[in-house]
């Protein structure tokens, strides 16, 4: 293999990695590996018997030997009549087409709908698919089915958590963990994610909406953007998200993935992008808001190493920035081939169905486990309020109640008036947040295996007022809010549910890193305790 081959091979598996091919990066050869591959004696293997030379009066037959009887084998929901052959029976060129089985002394080969099974002349059984075969799945509501498709989107989404880890290059991604993958319907929906971060997940489906909206009619097959503003569903400016459309044969999007990654570095007057005495937005470093990272195929770095490194405080340590935002992408490239696959296998169709009924299901049981909170009680009301360290107030009221109609047997309004006005400082936590936050402990309610996602918020209606510390104006600092007034809010609602005391209430974030942006940033969160519940005494610091 020439150094051509070798660049091209290369080219090719990282294109079909991370979606897009490097422009103007010199490739570097760090490592020469020579295999060699040796003849040794090999064993020829024996015609069978059964395949001597046939004559015009004797050819195969296909099924030439009658089943010896039949079972019923579930390879859908719905039961199938199976012949079942005896290995002993079948001859050199003979066919058996499935479903069916073949027993021999040792083995049973299953041979599935849609493939073929072929004697050839050592007498070895090979199995052939006959045409790709899409399973039929109706897309009306089957209880199997909506189980099936829970695991299904939900391990999209840790697929492209796995490939965010394995390819980022910054200890805050690749060992911390401190990222989120989800999946969303065509309309921005969260359908599904991995058991990731809290904060993100609830808040990620704001992101994708606004880029959606933004980029109405515009967006192309193999487009990826990229955003952090925590006024248009961020959480604060290190979390930073890769939103991607997922095109089908139309020519709008089908779906979407997206990925938030909390970067060691965005700008800011403080190394970290977490300064705690900042006042602005602007001090925490570079807004991305709507910004083109992919188009064509092509990943447009000088584009978005120009944005970085503007404004007054850009972002440091540019490179490892660039790298996990590749590795980003990445992970939307998984998403979007595993998505493919769903549909191939299901249809489009069905696939979007169940989309619906996964959040039509969330929203159930969130209902049904808001009438298990009620018990016999029509309605609840009830406060909380809880303090932060400056004496910011953060207070919730919540009625919950009985409806009087079959498709709203019961609601909960979660209303944030009484808490206080918008800080000078950096604890203001934007909408999204909060959102999330209130995502989070309803979602402890449901004791079910569903995935998290935005119908668990359909019966759930949250009013917060504007100009206040959880809705501040756009151009309040808030990096502080999604790290420390969160775990409050967090509490806030869970000292006004009664199921659970405070926990710490912080992240115990600990930074350090170089001003001038020379060296590294890092960045922790430290382990704290949790309050107790009714049966367990909570966990200890």
């Amino acid at each position: 293999m020439n150094y051509g081959e070798i660049h091209e091979n290369f080219y090719r598996t990282y294109r079909r990695h991370f979606g897009f091919e490097p422009i103007g990066v010199p490739l570097e050869l760090v490592n020469i590996r020579v295999e060699v591959a040796g003849k040794s004696s090999t064993i020829k293997e024996k015609r069978a018997k059964s395949a001597e030379p046939v004559t015009s009066y004797r050819l195969p037959v296909t099924n030439h030997q009658l089943p010896v009887t039949s079972a019923k084998v579930y390879f859908t929901k719905e039961g199938t009549k199976t012949p079942v052959y005896l290995r002993s029976d079948l001859q050199h060129g003979e066919e058996v087409t499935g479903p069916a089985i073949v027993v021999e002394d040792f083995t049973t080969i299953v041979i599935e709908p849609g493939f073929i099974a072929t004697v050839n002349e050592y007498g070895h059984i090979v199995l052939k698919q006959k045409e790709v075969i899409q399973e039929k799945v109706s897309v009306h509501r089957h209880p199997v089915m909506l189980e099936v498709f829970n695991h299904l989107f939900m391990s999209v989404a840790e697929q492209m958590g796995h490939t965010l880890q394995n390819t980022a290059h910054s200890v805050n991604i690749k060992e911390r963990l401190d990222f989120s993958c989800a999946i969303f319907d065509r309309e921005g929906n969260l359908i599904a994610n991995a058991p990731h971060i809290p904060v993100h997940l609830g808040a990620m489906g704001e992101s994708v909406k606004s880029i959606i909206q933004d980029n109405h009619g515009k967006m192309k097959s193999g487009d990826v953007y990229v955003m952090n503003n925590p006024h248009r569903g961020g959480s604060h400016l290190p979390d930073v998200t890769v939103v991607a459309p997922v095109f089908g044969e139309k020519e709008s999007p089908i779906f979407y993935t997206a990925a938030r990654g909390h970067h060691a570095d965005i700008g800011g007057i403080t190394p970290g992008s977490m300064p705690p005495f900042a006042k602005s937005l602007e001090e925490e470093g570079i807004v991305i808001d709507n910004f083109l990272l992919v188009r064509n195929g092509k990943f447009r770095e000088k584009e978005i190493r120009t944005l970085l490194q503007s404004g007054i405080f850009p972002a440091r340590n540019m490179n490892e920035r660039i790298s996990d935002l590749k590795a980003q992408i990445a992970a939307m490239k998984t998403g979007i081939h595993e998505l493919h696959l769903l549909v191939d296998k299901y249809s489009l169709k069905s696939v979007h169905a169940y989309m619906t009924y996964i959040r039509e299901n969330a929203a159930e049981a969130m209902r049904q486990a808001l009438l298990l909170y009620l018990g016999e009680k029509q309605k609840v009301k009830t406060a909380f309020e809880d303090f932060l360290d400056d004496g910011s107030k953060i207070a919730v009221s919540m009625k919950i109640e009985k409806g009087n109609r079959p498709s709203e047997t019961c609601r909960v309004v979660v209303d944030f008036s009484g808490t206080s006005p918008e800080l000078v400082g950096n604890l203001n936590a934007p909408v999204a947040v909060t959102k999330a936050a209130v995502l989070y402990v309803f979602r402890t309610l449901i004791d079910a295996d569903i995935p998290l996602n935005s119908g668990c918020l359909d019966p759930v209606e949250i009013r917060i007022p504007e100009g206040s510390l959880l809705n501040p104006s756009p151009e309040a600092a808030v990096v502080g809010g999604n790290v420390e007034t969160s775990q409050r809010v967090v509490d806030v609602l869970l000292g006004a549910l009664g199921i659970a005391a405070a926990s710490q209430g912080t992240m115990n974030n600990f930074l350090f890193g170089r001003a001038d942006g020379k060296g590294k940033q890092y960045y922790e969160t430290i382990a704290a305790g949790s309050g107790a519940i009714d049966g367990y005494s909570g966990a200890s610091a």
